[in-house]
């Protein structure tokens, strides 16, 4: 059996995008779990889930990877982005655009806008 390092290491390679998560992208089982998914779905964000809730070693173990205390967690192109606080701050100041066309990651740039004429 594989630690939860080489678990999660494996994830973060195999995906573009990854989101540690409570619940799934479809059904959240946390507000900042629900408000990231959210907004990477709304902006078209091809992404894997990771339910946290299914796996302690994981949901432990993705804390100890990335030095961050807090779920959810995402992973861009194999780089620790962050949080539900640091997405939130990245998709109003247009930086998580930025990252993701420098990263190559399709999304939808009209509705990146929507989300922050929604929050302006």
């Amino acid at each position: 059996m594989t630690n939860a390092k080489e678990t999660i290491q494996g994830l973060i390679d195999a995906n573009n995008v990854v989101l540690f998560m409570k619940g799934t992208k479809e059904a959240p089982q946390c507000g900042f779990s629900s408000r990231v998914a959210g907004v990477l779905n709304f902006m078209g964000v091809e992404f894997s889930d990771v339910n946290v809730l299914e796996d302690a070693d994981i949901r432990q173990g993705i804390k100890d990877f990335s030095d961050w205390p807090t779920i959810p967690q995402l992973y861009v192109k194999g780089e620790f982005v962050g949080g539900c606080d640091i997405i939130t701050e990245m998709t109003l100041n247009g930086e998580l655009d930025q990252m993701l066309e420098t990263q190559g990651v399709p999304f939808n740039k009209e509705a990146a806008e929507k989300i922050r004429e929604a929050n302006a």
